[in-house]
């Protein structure tokens, strides 16, 4: 752990010339949600020198606030990490004055690397793609729901701007009081490299999307995206929501990444080849193949709540086999038309409760496996999928994608063996938690008639 004492004196004096007189410096535990302190920029090089402690436990607590067993902590006697600075990410926050956030980079108390850190997770696989000579990219595609408060609604959320058959629109028609408008001016100002907005398919439904970038980048913005777009919508009293599917009558909310890579020695796209049939190169193709052998794993991290199989379907647009396709939104991994430096995969496998780290980790260890490995993958999906004489189902449950992660060797390399034990057990935790609880479904079917 190496911490530049003279650069974080330097970023102290120049936050107080801006004004800024609050850092609030957060990681991502699990899954995703944000976890930090405000630090007072009068003492925040002193305050962060050595790091700032945190509760290694903190990584694995729950949403409803239970602390999980998980390795080196509750049973270790809640050791800490440190969360570090990472001043290449420090950015004033618009719609707080005085604030700047700032992300942390998570070591042990002896100085190596939080294995258990998402964001070091990403690091991993990056790493690994670099041995092949490539930067891999990445470009976020989050879909959300926008919730307001009723009394008569049986969890007291409403969806906002109820309207059936506002998909692709803009304006009032569809949020009637611009809460999407206000949310991307917001976060443009914010430097996430926010480009389009719009409705989506479901009442109270949206995507906003974001400009692809190096994959460490891409996913800090889809991080401080989703905590930013959680916070704008408490200031209007609203709930912004990505879980995979809160509706029985509504579509689920998707986490597409457009993923492609340069060669590290001249930035040439990687994945075109203008003298293949499909204008795809060999490395895509292998990609493709990596991407497809190590699904059943992949789901583990990009589907990653009991909630996300519910999405899962025929007929849903949500990926439900394991297939590809040249422009075809009804396969799990999806090229895009364009070509050029444009040419890219669109792996819509995952749902928007994915952490960004580890669905876009997963998504890199796959393809790098698929390029080492020189695999190729089956023919394209033609026409409509979801016909399982064509190709294997994904995971049905998280159970079933848990024991996936837990068997494939390979991709559990690449992300880190204490993060991959580590996550499996606060996820079978979960399970176990759910299996206990009664639901709501259940009382309706059995109380009235057995």
């Amino acid at each position: 752990m190496r911490v530049d004492r003279a650069r974080l004196e330097q970023g102290q004096r120049k936050l107080a010339e801006q004004g800024v007189d609050v850092v609030r410096l957060g990681y991502a535990d699990l899954i995703g949600t944000e976890r930090s302190r405000d630090l007072l920029v009068n003492r925040f090089a002193r305050t962060a020198g050595n790091g700032v402690a945190f509760c290694r436990s903190v990584y694995g607590t729950t949403p409803m606030g239970d602390v999980v067993d998980i390795e080196g902590g509750l049973g270790d006697g809640l050791p800490d990490v440190l969360a570090v600075p990472d001043l290449d990410t420090l950015r004033r926050v618009p719609w707080e004055p005085g604030v700047a956030h700032c992300i942390a980079d998570m070591y042990n108390p002896d100085g190596s690397p939080s294995e258990q850190s998402p964001r070091a997770v990403l690091r991993r696989a990056v790493e690994r793609f670099g041995r092949l000579g490539l930067t891999p990219l990445a470009g976020p595609e989050l879909e959300f729901y926008v919730l307001e408060p009723h009394e008569q609604a049986p969890n007291g959320w409403r969806r906002y701007g109820e309207g059936a058959g506002n998909v692709y629109v803009s304006g009032l028609r569809g949020d009637p009081e611009n809460v999407l408008l206000s949310a991307l001016r917001s976060l443009g100002d914010y430097g996430l490299e926010v480009v389009a907005a719009n409705h989506e398919f479901s009442s109270g439904q949206f995507e906003i999307n974001l400009w692809h970038s190096e994959a460490l980048d891409a996913a800090d913005r889809a991080h401080r995206f989703k905590a930013a777009v959680k916070e704008l919508a408490r200031y209007r009293g609203k709930l912004a929501t990505f879980m995979a599917k809160p509706f029985n009558d509504e579509g689920g909310s998707g986490f597409h990444v457009h993923f492609s890579c340069l060669s590290a020695d001249g930035g040439r796209p990687g994945f075109d080849d203008p003298a293949s049939p499909d204008g795809l190169s060999a490395t895509a193709r292998q990609a493709v193949a990596g991407i497809l052998r190590h699904a059943p794993a992949l789901a583990a991290v990009s589907n990653p709540t009991i909630n996300s199989y519910k999405r899962f379907g025929p007929d849903t647009l949500a990926p439900w086999l394991v297939d590809w396709g040249l422009d075809n939104r009804s396969s799990m991994v999806r090229v895009p038309p364009e070509r050029g430096s444009a040419a890219r995969l669109e792996v819509r496998l995952g749902d928007a409760s994915a952490n960004p780290y580890l669905a876009v980790a997963g998504l890199l260890g796959a393809a790098y496996l698929g390029i080492r490995d020189e695999l190729e993958p089956p023919p394209p999906l033609e026409g409509y999928g979801y016909d399982e004489s064509r190709s294997a189902r994904l995971p049905g449950d998280l159970a079933t994608a848990l024991d996936a992660l837990e068997q494939d060797k390979e991709l559990t390399d690449v992300l880190g063996e204490q993060f991959v034990r580590t996550f499996l057990t606060y996820k079978r935790n979960e399970i176990e938690r759910f299996n206990r609880f009664v639901t709501d479904w259940e009382f309706r079917e059995y109380t009235y008639h057995l």
